[in-house]
């Protein structure tokens, strides 16, 4: 699991995967995600019903928070979804821009941009634009972008420093993000950090919550500020699967907490 390739190879494959079932996992709320024989389970995905511009074929319950609710996006808005999926936050933050402003959507799964495509073709809403890439090494001009938004998945990435350099190059001056995401408070144990499931289950790859922030400040971002933060109950079925029980026990009493944040940062 150290090498970085790898790492990309399994997220692409397990989303490629959900693209093509259509189905709900991973940050999901699908009650079958507590399975015995899964490590996939619920991540508190924040209820987008009633949101305006919501589309429920969009929403394969993978995300953990709902950025655009602090995004603070305007009419007119050029706007960037890192690892856009099916178009969910896309589609949200559509309906913020209205038609004189631009959503573009960046996932680097095939299947995915697939399935955005074609949602976005029962919509017929012309400025949308999904392209495939790597959030790493966006195919998105320089300084480009007025608000940046993601929902659950720079965890997901291997090279937060490069992540995050990527976002400020796209972003105008005066541009902001608004980004969703897991974070760690305490050290997980090695069993699950070094899972290759639990890379595709948003908790592996997630970086402790100091350090996340950290990487934010030196990428040169002002005003970073939390706008919400939920604590990530993980079902005792999920951890049997990587603890014993004395070591589940030891993990409660450490209070290891796994946190979805939604932080905001200006440029």
């Amino acid at each position: 699991m150290n090498n970085q390739e790898q790492i990309k190879s399994i997220v692409k494959e397990k989303y490629g995967s959900i693209a093509r079932d259509n189905s709900q996992s991973c940050c999901g709320s699908e009650p079958s995600c507590y399975g015995p024989s899964t490590v996939e389970y619920s991540m508190i995905g924040d209820e987008y019903s009633g949101v305006d511009g919501y589309v429920p074929d969009a929403d394969l319950g993978l995300g953990c928070g709902l950025p655009t609710e602090h995004a603070g996006i305007q009419a007119g808005d050029t706007v960037l979804d890192l690892g856009s999926g099916a178009g969910n936050d896309a589609f949200v933050a559509r309906s913020l821009v209205g038609e004189t402003g631009r959503v573009i959507g960046v996932d680097m799964t095939e299947d995915m941009i697939d399935l955005a495509n074609k949602n976005n073709a029962k919509l017929g809403y012309e400025n949308i634009d999904f392209r495939l890439g790597e959030i790493e090494d966006l195919p998105v001009s320089t300084e480009s972008m007025d608000v940046v938004i993601s929902n659950c998945v720079l965890n997901l990435v291997p090279d937060k420093v490069k992540t995050f350099a990527e976002i400020y190059r796209v972003m105008k001056s005066g541009g902001h993000f608004c980004i969703s995401d897991i974070v760690l408070n305490g050290e997980l144990p090695e069993q699950i950090k070094q899972s290759a499931e639990m890379y595709a289950g948003c908790v592996a790859g997630a970086l402790q919550e100091v350090d996340y922030l950290q990487i934010i400040a030196e990428s040169g971002f002002k005003n970073v500020k939390i706008k919400k933060r939920k604590m990530i109950e993980v079902p005792d079925n999920v951890l049997k699967e990587y603890l014993s029980a004395a070591e589940i026990l030891e993990l409660k009493k450490r209070d290891v907490g796994i946190v979805s944040i939604t932080v905001v940062g200006y440029k």
